[in-house]
């Protein structure tokens, strides 16, 4: 095996990998930051190594912000997205020239 191909087994290693987390963070986002928690949680054990530790540190994701304005409209203090849907009924109406 020449070394361009192992080089470009690696890249295209990489790259599949890359596409693989992609999509299952814009898929599955609830399931994914529990796979990234679980992960962090372990990396985070005190009987590993200091860096070990930082990096699972690192790897914690970031709590969701609740807070007025964000948009999540799960209070009821009335500060959601304010882009209600409006409904519109719908119109049928006859071609002409037929």
């Amino acid at each position: 095996m020449t070394p361009f191909l192992v080089i470009q087994a690696i890249v295209i290693g990489v790259a599949v990998i890359a596409s693989l987390i992609y999509a299952c963070r814009r898929l599955m986002p609830v399931t994914s930051q529990r796979w990234q928690a679980a992960l962090a949680n372990s990396l985070s054990a005190g009987s590993r190594p200091v860096v070990v530790r930082e990096i699972g540190k690192r790897l914690q994701p970031v709590a969701a912000a609740g807070g007025c304005g964000s948009g999540c409209g799960s209070c009821s203090t009335g500060c959601g997205s304010g882009s209600a849907a409006v409904e519109q009924p719908v119109q049928f109406r006859e071609r002409s020239g037929e």
